[in-house]
């Protein structure tokens, strides 16, 4: 296997992912003249935003914008800087020597100086057979995303912990009625949280119970609930459909490459974006927790873009990489990095933040 680049030489940084973590990272690290090459995926290019209507909170966009049309604009605008970017995923990388390598599902590889991992997360699904056909049209996994559209709606939200009685009680801001569909008999979710669940008129619950099946043809009409004591059914009629299990990072190429924590996000060294390998960086989704925000999500492509940057430039001051000498500056880079506060960029200066930059309340 022949390892290359388009041009046949070693890129300044790869940037694996998309969505506005990769996108921005990308604009970013074109603007710096890093030659970016993008591997956007051929399943999820654009991230989750491809799969949102209505984005309304996405600053810059007064009446909204589809996340399609966000996500084409983002790329278009890394583009436009000279970001090469191509519709492959990566089926295997090689990040621990100074020149890190990257395969596709074509079997060509690809070398660099520097990567930055932008996969995003994905949400946990139901495995139910009409789950995917329906998203968008009633099954949605984010309700700050797509709650404005159930207003006076009958709706159900899967999941028993903080996360599904966060969502339930957004939902009741446009909702006619919320059903947590839950299968104990009681909350995981922390007692604060289910306080608040339980004293809300508008919250009702199917404990005991599972989503067995989806029912609509072009839009959800209703879902078929099973008892998870006695194996009964019941129907539940509900326009809307929001599943809120969890989340499980993109992490299948970095198990035993990166540092990750327990639940499988990269690790980053304190406010950087720094993972425990020296020139790779990490952002967005694969690495927040918290938030999972599109607006947050590009903010951390812009960070690890000049991270990079500040790390091939620590390295540039080395005539010749060879292996020993990459390695051993690599480690006083990351060293002085450590130590040092984030000075402004020549965009904040000209008045341009991370605002130009997965889901999400814009996701």
């Amino acid at each position: 296997m022949t390892t290359s680049s388009p041009s046949g030489d070693l890129r300044d940084v790869i940037i694996i992912g998309s969505g506005p973590a990769g996108y921005t990272a990308a604009v970013y690290a074109a603007r710096a003249d890093l030659r970016p090459l993008v591997f956007e995926g051929a399943v999820t290019a654009g991230g989750a935003l491809m799969n949102t209507t209505e984005v309304e909170n996405f600053p810059g966009f007064e009446h909204g914008i589809q996340g399609p049309d966000l996500m084409f604009a983002m790329r278009g605008q890394a583009e436009r800087f000279g970001a090469e970017i191509i519709t492959d995923d990566v089926q295997a990388v090689s990040l621990d020597g100074p020149v890190k390598t990257v395969t596709d599902d074509e079997g060509r590889t690809y070398a660099a100086r520097s990567v930055i991992l932008a996969m995003g997360s994905a949400y946990r699904e139901l495995g139910l057979s009409d789950e995917k056909r329906l998203s968008g049209h009633g099954v949605s996994w984010c309700a700050t995303c797509d709650g404005f559209f159930f207003r006076d709606q009958d709706i159900a939200v899967v999941g028993g912990g903080d996360s599904a009685i966060e969502e339930a009680t957004f939902l009741t801001k446009f909702a006619r009625s919320v059903t947590i569909v839950h299968r104990r008999d009681e909350l995981r979710a922390s007692k604060i949280m289910a306080a608040r669940a339980f004293a809300n008129d508008k919250i009702g619950f199917a404990w005991n119970s599972e989503v067995a099946a989806i029912h609509g043809d072009e839009k959800l009409t209703g879902v078929t609930l099973r008892d998870t004591v006695t194996g009964e059914t019941r129907e539940l009629p509900v326009t809307g459909l929001f599943v809120a299990i969890g989340h499980e990072p993109r992490n299948e190429l970095l198990h035993g490459v990166v540092d990750l924590d327990p639940e499988g996000y990269v690790l980053v060294e304190g406010r950087s974006t720094r993972t425990n390998l020296d020139g790779v960086f990490a952002a967005g989704d694969l690495v927040d927790h918290t938030y999972r925000q599109a607006i947050t999500a590009a903010g951390s492509g812009c960070a690890a873009a000049l991270d990079a940057e500040r790390y091939l430039s620590a390295l540039d001051q080395v005539e010749d990489l060879t292996p020993q000498s990459a390695a051993a500056i690599a480690g006083e880079v990351a060293a002085s990095l450590s130590d040092r506060d984030v000075e402004p960029t020549g965009d904040e200066l000209d008045g341009v933040s991370a605002g130009s930059g997965e889901s999400v309340s814009a996701r």
